[in-house]
Formats: C-alpha cells, structure tokens, sequence
C-alpha cells in the first residue's frame, strides 16, 4: 500500500491547528462601515434592498456610531441624503449640507473615529449623474471645480479623509490642490481609483436615490472587461496625490485586486458593494447559505486578494463574528 510522504492534512487537524498556520486573516482594524444620513429629526427609513441598513437622521446616525465605536470599528465613510436636488449639485458643497453637518456632529462627539467622505455628486443633482451635464453630456472640467468645492467643504467640517468617487479625469489632482491651498495638505485622499461601471450598484442607487434619470454612467466608469485600464487609473491618480486606492466592487473584481498589489505599494482598499451585500443577505433569508460562513469567506477572499482595507456594510457582524472566535 502507497503511503504518503507529505501529508498538508496533519495542519488542518483541529481548529486550534488551523489558526496556527492560517495565512490570511481579517481583523477589526481592516473595516470600514459606510453610512448614510438624511435631513430631520429620529428618521430611520429602512433601505428595502439593503436588509438592515437605514437612512438615519444625524440624532440616530451619533446613536449609530456610538455602537460602532463600541465595537472597535476604526472609521465609517458617509454618504449624504439631501432634502433637496439641483442640476449642479449645490447640496454636496453647501457648508449647511447635510454631509458638513453630519461631520460637524460625529467629530464632537467621537473624535478618535476616523470620518472619511463620499465627494461626488449624484446624490445631490436632479438628474442623477456625477457631474454637470449639458446637452446630455457629464461634462468632466466644469465638474472638477464643484468636486473640488465640496472635498474643501467637507474638511472645513472636520473630515479625516476624502473619499471622490465620480470617476472624472484630474479630479484627484484638483481636489488636492484645492485641499493644499485651503490649508489641508495632511488630510489624505482616498481615491475610488477603480470604480467600474457595475450591475452591483442597485441597492445602493435605491438608498441614496442616485439613479441617474437618462442614460448611464458607462461614459466615466470603468467597463468591466478592463484590467490594464484600471492600472492606467491607479498610477495616474497616485502621480495626481492620491493617498490610498479604492477597487469597486470586489467580489468579481478579486483579479484587479491583486494585480494593483502586485505592481502598487500604497494601502489598498476593497469596497465591498451594496449588491454583494444584499446578495448574501437574499439568499441567507431564503436558507440558501450560511450568511456568517459566506460573509468571512468573502471578506477573507478579498484580504487574500491583496486588500488591505475592506469597506463593508455587513462590519458590525463581521466584529461580533470575529470576537466569538476569540
């Protein structure tokens, strides 16, 4: 009878063994919680797509937070719900806005969290899209100085970081000369430097009411087919000031993932998306999976990948998961 010489079952032998020699592991300090906040007063909407997430006036958001912090969450990233839309967006640099106040707000009461904010404006224009539009056309310069008016705005309000996701050319560059130049040249940029033009985005359009009313996002997001494309956008967004890099979505995307740690040294982070969330939630509900098993897989799968930070709606789950296991 053959019996083996290199036996790998001897390392899975028990849970205990299995820790020992685990390569990858996802920690706390990995997540990042996204929330968002709306106008008002004790409003806590549901999001019918995204299972236990909610729009939260900023009394509820302070109430959110504080379990957040409790939990040892490190930062949270805001998206900003107006009571009201035009077609330039004037709600996402207006120094009363909803984002300004929130920030206001979070940073009095918890100043040891890290607030990072979403600059972009679809969930503040009439018509849904990321930048000024004209004859039909997201016009990409005229929108830069309104991107750049709101990351300003946002670090007046005491931002830690600055997050643009819209996914215009130079908008990086221009963020940050207007950062430098308004006296926050230590406050880091957070680039979504790879932001594709995804299915995954339903549920979040749903929340933030950011469905645009024509056409698409195709013509300033990434096409999905595209990898050498999205290491052309990282290199020229770190060339233009970007501190840290954001790959969106993550689950199908796991390849640029690790092909941007492969040739880029900068912290790197996964935007685990509202669809890859409500997925998960869908089927768990159903009985199809195990949510908590299928969640850590994944998780896991992008810090495997290569990322260094993960940007999660499931993260309060995922601590109280990985505190069980303490």
């Amino acid at each position: 009878m053959y019996y083996p010489v290199t036996r790998p079952r001897r390392l899975r032998s028990s849970a205990t063994m299995r820790r020992l020699v685990r390569e990858n592991h996802l920690r706390v300090d990995d997540l990042i919680y996204p929330l968002f906040v709306t106008a008002g007063r004790d409003v806590q909407e549901p999001i019918e797509s995204m299972p236990g997430i909610y729009r939260l006036s900023i009394n509820l958001l302070l109430a959110e937070i504080a379990k957040v912090q409790s939990l040892g969450i490190p930062g949270i990233l805001l998206f900003g719900i107006p009571d009201s839309k035009d077609a330039a967006g004037s709600g996402a640099y207006a120094a009363n806005g909803i984002i300004q106040q929130a920030v206001q707000a979070v940073k009095d009461k918890f100043p040891e969290l890290l607030v990072i904010t979403d600059v972009c404006l679809c969930e503040y224009t009439d018509h849904g899209h990321c930048g000024i539009v004209q004859e039909g056309k997201v016009l990409n310069d005229p929108t830069l100085e309104l991107l750049a008016r709101t990351a300003v705005s946002h670090a007046q309000s005491g931002a830690d970081i600055i997050a643009p996701s819209d996914m215009m050319d130079g908008r990086v560059r221009a963020i940050r000369g207007a950062l430098d130049e308004e006296g926050f040249s230590g406050i880091p940029i957070m680039s979504y430097s790879v932001k594709y033009a995804s299915a995954f985005y339903g549920p979040f359009r749903e929340a933030a009411g950011s469905a645009p009313l024509f056409g698409d996002r195709k013509s300033y997001q990434m096409d999905p087919p595209n990898l050498r494309e999205a290491l052309s956008e990282v290199e020229q967004d770190i060339a233009e000031g970007a501190d840290m890099l954001i790959v969106k979505p993550a689950m199908a995307y796991m390849d640029v993932i690790a092909a941007v740690r492969e040739n880029f040294d900068g912290p790197l982070v996964a935007y685990n998306v509202s669809g890859e969330y409500s997925m998960i939630k869908a089927a768990a509900r159903l009985g199809w999976i195990d949510e908590r098993q299928t969640t850590m897989e994944l998780l896991t799968g992008m810090k495997r990948a290569g990322a260094d930070i993960i940007i999660t709606y499931h993260a309060p789950d995922v601590v109280r998961w990985l505190n069980e296991n303490v």
